[in-house]
């Protein structure tokens, strides 16, 4: 029986689910990125019905502004992941993760840090979802948005009792993280792996975050191989993954949005360790 490296075994494994994933140019990736609204308006406000809880999640993009500011295809999986969990728990994906929670969660409500929030879309559904209390960040000069949209949704979650913060966090940010704490837990994320120099801030705040009981969910679209591979190799030295849900290809692409659950190795409780 042959022996696979980490990075072997997450292409292979996107494969065999998913097909042949084709690597992206150098010169195409910022189209990549960009995405599908070249040409949209300066704003854009959506509403996203959860049909668990029979209400609207109402949603401000501002494509003109960046990457944050839109809303991408990783952030609607998870979305459509908790809307479905609480619709029918028994047949979730995310059923065996938040069953570790069930008995703290009878006295208080479940403790979540999203990071990179973007336009909150997910973080908002989660508290609403959840009944949750919910913790987005994301760099400073894209909280003023993220805090309109907590506030345009301020009467669905307080009738579905979730309860969401908003805090600027510069990833790997000893500062940033510490004035937020680390009580959390569970953590969320989705289409945060794209910018190569941001992957060692990021496994750092997640170094820090992540404890013996923490989870973190993340959401990811694979856009390039190479890109995708060298982060999760680092991460895997850190970290037990594991692939919990993948969605299937939307049309005109070859691959689907993958969920991966991370968790410490330590086990003692402490943080992790280079």
């Amino acid at each position: 029986m042959s022996i696979k490296s980490d990075e072997e075994d997450d292409l292979n494994l996107l494969t065999f689910l998913q097909g042949d994933v084709l690597e992206v140019e150098e010169k195409e990736r910022a189209a990549v990125i960009v995405g599908e609204d070249t040409d949209a308006q300066e704003e854009l406000q959506q509403q996203y019905y959860l049909d668990s809880i029979k209400s609207n999640v109402i949603i401000r993009q501002l494509p003109s502004e960046g990457i944050p500011f839109k809303l991408w295809p990783a952030a609607k999986s998870l979305v459509t992941l908790l809307d479905r969990y609480r619709l029918q728990p028994s047949s979730s994906p995310l059923t065996l993760i938040f069953s570790a929670f069930s008995n703290a969660s009878q006295h208080s409500p479940l403790r979540i840090l999203e990071l990179g929030s973007g336009t909150g879309l997910v973080g908002i559904t989660a508290a609403a979802t959840l009944g949750a209390n919910v913790t987005l960040t994301d760099l400073p000069h894209v909280v003023p948005n993220l805090q309109f949209n907590v506030d345009a949704n301020y009467n669905t979650l307080t009738l579905h009792g979730g309860s969401i913060n908003v805090a600027a966090l510069s990833w790997g940010e000893a500062k940033d993280m510490e004035s937020i704490g680390c009580e959390f837990d569970l953590l969320l994320a989705s289409d945060v792996v794209y910018h190569d120099h941001l992957f060692d801030p990021l496994l750092k705040t997640l170094q820090f975050y992540l404890r013996n009981n923490t989870v973190f969910l993340m959401a990811h679209l694979k856009r390039w191989k190479k890109k995708d591979s060298v982060f999760f190799k680092k991460a895997r030295k850190l970290f037990d993954i594991g692939m919990i849900h993948s969605d299937p290809p939307s049309p005109g692409s070859r691959i689907g949005v993958v969920v991966y659950r991370f968790k410490c190795k330590c086990q003692d409780g402490s943080k992790s360790q280079n």
